[in-house]
């Protein structure tokens, strides 16, 4: 998939041990990008930034870290029942995201 989609890069999830581990991303032809969705939008517990620093350390044994990104996994409401997360809850784990991503690519 990663070499036959014309594409500038891929959302993808990581934020549950379903999603397993980086290892196709060493298909990921060179320069193009890697969003990972490492952050739940279906709990509110809100993830350990040291965590997420060390996914993103590992996905970048596979892609460039220049190429990787960080987001949510998907938005605060996917299904039409939302999510059980109260609008704080999804403030805190949207700066999350930001802190991290400042703290890793500056």
């Amino acid at each position: 998939m990663f070499r036959e989609t014309d594409v500038d890069g891929w959302f993808l999830e990581y934020d549950t041990e379903r999603a397993g581990s980086f290892e196709p991303l060493r298909l990921v032809p060179r320069g193009k990008k890697v969003v990972l969705g490492l952050v739940s939008t279906k709990t509110p517990v809100l993830e350990s930034k040291d965590a997420l620093k060390k996914r993103i350390d590992q996905a970048a044994k596979y892609v460039p870290l220049e190429n990787l990104h960080i987001s949510p996994q998907c938005g605060f409401a996917s299904t039409h029942h939302g999510n059980r997360l109260t609008e704080d809850e999804q403030w805190r784990k949207l700066e999350l995201v930001v802190e991290v991503a400042r703290e890793t690519w500056g």
